[in-house]
């Protein structure tokens, strides 16, 4: 069956817009990941996500285990649902109510790890909840972007932490302080996980890419291991974290890596299109109505203005996915109110059909909808609440 034929058919009773979950490309691209991480453990990144269901539909298959949070407030609430009992907090938090929290609940202290990258991190943690308080886990986070001449930084900017020197000193500084113990340490490549090496129409770009991404990869090897060497000489680590959607194989590969991060590759965003050695499929897209048919070759949608985050440019729109030859108009884009879209295949469309677009970021559809429709086959099987549907926004 064609897929627009399935979607449509599986959804004839709704009104859009709506979004869907297809589960049968969610199931196939989280098995896939399993395979590229080829037997380390995938720790799914939530807010790549930010469906409950989706989550624990994840966690429940061999290969899985753990969350990697994108603010402590939403780990502790994944804690009081009890949807892993080892969530991480990617991110530094300077929420001093959540903290406050975090310190007065035993049971999320026991599950709950947040980031830090300075003592400062330590400092401000304890001037929250109070001197004295109980042992919060923590991890370090090592800037892995790559540096190859001076004042040249490849990657995001994230962690001050670069040398194992410096990993050393925070390590045992972290190691000397009452009330924290350091389990973990997290190295995101972001500029190799990040970055598709095949990005569409631009093979030049798609080379230097590939020239950059094997040879920071090749730096990086050497110093996160000689990083965590350091780091282990001062604290008993549970884990080292590693890794994206986009680099999962160079990231297993690592000896000093126990675990890789992902979770765009379960959803399959036009984002990671330009990747050479994986393609996820699109397991959640959205369908937006034809409201008008200004003329021929042009529809109109009704809504559709869900940019997503980073920097401003055309790859950050939704991408029309269906049916196959539709394009956004380069002077409007995709609209608050209304999205027009051109192609042949416009002209066999009507008042009241659908067209269903594809999100650039795995995670931010969801705070655009309350709902996501899981779709089995051609059958609805169920709705399930977003972040969002559930009252909840972390970002």
């Amino acid at each position: 069956m064609h897929p627009r034929t399935r979607l449509d058919g599986a959804t004839k009773e709704l009104d859009p817009p709506f979004a869907i979950v297809d589960l049968d490309a969610f199931e196939h691209n989280a098995a896939d990941l399993v395979r590229r991480a080829s037997g380390k453990p995938v720790r799914v990144a939530s807010k790549s996500v930010r469906v409950r269901w989706l989550l624990d539909q994840a966690l429940a298959r061999p290969g899985y285990g753990g969350v990697m949070c994108y603010s402590l407030a939403e780990a502790l609430w994944l804690s009081s649902h009890d949807v892993s009992d080892d969530l991480l907090v990617a991110y530094p938090t300077v929420d001093q109510e959540a903290l406050r929290a975090l310190a007065s609940d035993e049971r999320a202290r026991r599950r709950v790890t947040i980031m830090v990258d300075s003592v400062e991190h330590l400092d401000l943690v304890s001037a929250a909840v109070g001197s004295g308080h109980q042992e919060i886990r923590v991890c370090l986070e090592l800037d892995v972007s790559w540096r190859p001449a001076p004042g040249l930084h490849i990657g995001p900017r994230r962690s001050p932490v670069h040398s194992a020197r410096d990993a050393r000193v925070l390590a045992e500084r972290i190691a000397a302080r009452p009330g924290f113990r350091l389990v973990g340490v997290m190295a995101y490549e972001g500029q190799i996980a990040g970055l598709g090496d095949a990005p569409p129409g631009k093979p030049v770009l798609g080379a230097a890419l590939r020239w950059m991404q094997r040879r920071s990869a090749a730096e990086l090897v050497e110093r996160r291991g000689a990083a965590i060497a350091a780091v282990r000489r001062a604290a008993d680590l549970e884990f080292v974290n590693g890794g994206g959607t986009g680099s999962v194989e160079v990231t297993a590969a690592d000896t000093a890596v126990t675990e890789v991060a992902a979770g765009s590759g379960l959803i399959g965003p036009t984002l990671f299109d330009g990747y050479r050695g994986f393609r996820p499929r699109p397991a959640v897209v959205f369908a937006l109505p034809v409201v008008r048919r200004p003329k021929r070759h042009v529809a109109t949608l009704f809504s559709g203005g869900y940019i997503a985050s980073g920097p401003v440019a055309a790859d950050r729109q939704p991408t029309p996915y269906l049916p196959a030859g539709l394009k956004l108009l380069p002077l409007e884009g995709a609209g608050e109110v209304q999205t027009p879209v051109v192609g042949k295949a416009a002209d066999s469309l009507v008042l009241g059909d659908r067209v269903w677009l594809r999100h650039a970021k795995a995670g931010e559809l969801a705070e655009r909808f309350t709902h996501y429709h899981v779709v089995k086959g051609d059958v609805v099987v169920r709705t399930v609440p977003t972040y969002r549907g559930e009252g909840r926004s972390f970002g």
